[in-house]
């Protein structure tokens, strides 16, 4: 079992004895509800910080309130992939660690762009809800060769992204990748294109650990695991959009 997602990585779901209890396992709709959870404890800090903003005017009053929680959230990421039994815990933490993040970059980027925060959220949940219909009627396969090129790719952008953050040190910017110009729009439309696939092989991984009888604690960390790439498509929509803007 094969996903690109850090959290729900080949080896999650292995050294697990199946749970014979079913009270005591993990199922899809145990997950579901998990997720609705984080759904809901990220939307409060996102709120919370995008009303900060907005009150001040001023994009200073929230910057240490995203840097913090993008470095809090990477710690405690960290610490669910390595400790999945305290997911239960950390997953809500990581919640509303993220909503921190995604409230103020939400709202600055609302500011220069009325209207887009919208338009993403809408996007990344029909993007959602579409593909799981997609996924459970059979019309998406989660086959070996697609999971290998879903992994592939993400790799791929992964490696960009960092040769962009290191070049960075020295003033040296692929702007034709991250601008607006043709080129950095079609780099923002394959990195959605890729991100929303993810999805597809969470998805499969959640129904193989449900299917496996693993733990009931493994919700939580599978309810994690998707959330990691739901914030993951909402910022890269959310930069698509704001490229596509900046061309009218």
């Amino acid at each position: 079992m094969r996903t690109a997602n850090p959290a729900l990585n080949a080896k999650t779901f292995q050294g697990f004895a199946r749970v014979s209890d079913p009270s005591r396992a993990m199922t899809i709709q145990g997950t579901v509800n998990k997720t609705g959870v984080l759904l809901f404890l990220l939307l409060l800090t996102a709120s919370w910080t995008w009303g900060k903003f907005f009150s001040a005017g001023n994009p200073a009053a929230v910057y240490p309130l995203i840097i913090g929680g993008a470095i809090g959230g990477l710690i405690v990421a960290l610490i669910t992939i390595f400790k999945k039994e305290w997911a239960g815990v950390t997953a809500p933490v990581y919640a509303l660690l993220e909503g921190l993040v995604l409230g103020g970059i939400s709202a600055v980027f609302e500011a220069m762009y009325p209207g887009i925060v919208i338009q993403a959220v809408g996007l990344t949940f029909g993007t959602l809800f579409g593909l799981l219909i997609a996924f459970k009627s059979g019309w998406i396969k989660a086959t070996e060769n697609f999971k290998l090129g879903v992994v592939a790719a993400t790799g791929g952008i992964f490696m960009v992204y960092m040769v962009t953050f290191i070049l960075g040190f020295f003033g040296i910017q692929m702007s034709f990748i991250h601008g607006s110009g043709i080129m950095g729009i079609g780099f923002s439309l394959f990195v959605v294109v890729i991100a929303a696939l993810n999805l597809v092989l969470d998805f499969d991984f959640i129904e193989h650990g449900a299917e496996s009888g693993a733990p009931k604690y493994m919700e939580w960390y599978a309810a994690f695991g998707l959330m990691v790439t739901l914030i993951w498509l909402y910022l890269e929509i959310l930069r698509l959009l704001a490229k596509l803007r900046n061309r009218r």
